[in-house]
C-alpha cells in the first residue's frame, strides 16, 4: 500500500468515482432497461436500442459498433438474456474494448514510473479544457505522494494561465517557474528544466499553450519546446500529456485527432467526467486512438483527479447495478 492509499483509501477513491460517474450511469442504464423493457430474447430491436443508449453516453459510432458485434457474437447461439445478462455481458465487452486499448498503471499511486529523475510531462491542449487545474491538482498529488514538483508556466499567451498556475503553487507550496506574459514558451521550458535539474526534483510539470487554431504553429512550437529542453536531458519529455475535457463529448475526440496529428501525444488525461451524461467518451477515446488514459477528473477537490484504472472505471459505470 502506497503512501497515497494511506491518505486517500481506495474506499473513498471508489465512491468519488462511483459520484462522478453518477449522471452517466443514470441516463445510460435508463436507456439499457428502456432496450430491453418486455424482451426475452435479443432480437435486432434490443440491439438497436442498446446501439443508442452507448451513442448517447457518447461512447462514440466506431467504439459503439465494436461492442455491439461483440454482442451479437456471444448472444448468437442462445438468444434468450434478462436483464441482469445483458448488463454482465455488456459490462464484460466494455472491459475488453480497455484492454484491447493500450493502458498501463505507471502512475499509480501517484508513483513515478521508474528510470528518470526528473520525470519531464509537458501538458497540451486547448484553453477551457481544465489544463492548467488539472496541472495543479497533480503537483497536490504528486505531493501528497511525497515527491519533490516543479511547475513551468510556459503559456505565456495567457496571462490567466500564469496567474492561474502561480495560484496553484502558491495552495500547494511548489515551487514555479515563470516569466512576464508574451515571453518565449521555449525559454521558460529551459528554465524550468535547468531549475529542477539544480533542485533534484522527482517531478517537472510544464504548461503549454493551449490554441489549436493553426496546427502548424503549434507543432513548431511545441517542437522547438522538445528541443530545448532536450538540452538538458535529451530523453525528455518523458511523457507528452493531452487534456481533455469530458463533457464536451465528441469534441474531445475531434480535439484529440488535432494534437495527435500535431505532436506525438503519450497520455490522456480526461476531465469534468462528474458534470457530463458523456462518460461514455472515455471508451471512446481510448478505444479509437489507442493512448493510454492516465488520469481522470470526476470532481472539484484536488484528490478527485484519480489515477485511471480501466477495470475501477469500468465497475463505477455500472456501480451496483451488475
Amino acid at each position: 500500500m502506497g503512501l497515497f492509499d494511506k491518505l486517500f483509501g481506495k474506499k473513498e477513491q471508489k465512491e468519488s468515482l462511483e459520484q462522478g460517474l453518477q449522471k452517466t450511469r443514470e441516463g445510460f442504464f435508463s436507456k439499457i432497461t428502456k432496450a430491453i423493457a418486455g424482451k426475452n430474447t435479443v432480437d435486432e430491436e434490443v440491439l438497436d436500442n442498446l446501439e443508442d443508449a452507448l451513442v448517447s453516453a457518447d461512447v462514440g459510432i466506431e467504439t459503439t459498433v465494436a461492442i455491439i458485434e461483440r454482442i451479437e457474437k456471444r448472444v448468437a447461439k442462445d438468444k434468450y438474456l434478462n436483464t441482469a445478462e445483458l448488463n454482465s455481458i455488456l459490462k464484460n465487452e466494455i472491459e475488453n474494448i480497455l484492454v484491447d486499448a493500450k493502458q498501463d498503471n505507471s502512475y499509480e499511486n501517484y508513483e513515478l514510473p521508474a528510470g528518470y529523475k526528473p520525470h519531464v510531462i509537458l501538458v497540451v491542449g486547448v484553453n477551457g479544457v481544465g489544463k492548467t487545474t488539472t496541472i495543479g491538482k497533480l503537483a497536490h498529488n504528486f505531493s501528497l505522494a511525497g515527491k519533490s514538483v516543479l511547475l513551468g508556466a510556459a503559456d505565456t499567451f495567457r496571462a490567466a494561465a500564469v496567474d492561474q498556475l502561480t495560484i496553484w503553487s502558491e495552495r500547494t507550496n511548489v515551487p514555479i517557474v515563470k516569466k512576464e506574459m508574451g515571453s518565449d514558451p521555449a525559454s521558460v521550458a529551459y528554465d524550468t528544466i535547468i531549475s529542477g535539474v539544480a533542485r533534484n526534483s522527482d517531478v517537472i510539470i510544464i504548461d503549454t499553450a493551449g490554441r489549436l487554431h493553426n496546427k502548424a504553429h503549434l507543432m513548431d512550437e511545441l517542437s522547438k519546446i522538445k528541443r530545448v529542453i532536450q538540452k538538458v536531458i535529451p530523453e525528455a519529455p518523458h511523457e507528452v500529456m493531452l487534456v481533455l475535457d469530458g463533457s464536451t463529448g465528441q469534441n474531445a475526440l475531434e480535439q484529440a485527432k488535432h494534437f495527435t496529428a500535431a505532436t506525438d501525444v503519450t497520455a490522456l488525461t480526461i476531465t469534468k467526467l462528474d458534470g457530463t451524461a458523456k462518460g461514455g467518451v472515455v471508451l471512446a477515446i481510448a478505444h479509437q486512438f489507442k493512448i493510454p488514459v492516465k488520469f481522470i477528473g470526476v470532481g472539484e477537490k484536488a484528490t478527485d483527479l484519480l489515477v485511471f484504472d480501466k477495470k475501477e472505471f469500468v465497475d463505477g459505470l455500472f456501480g451496483g447495478v451488475v
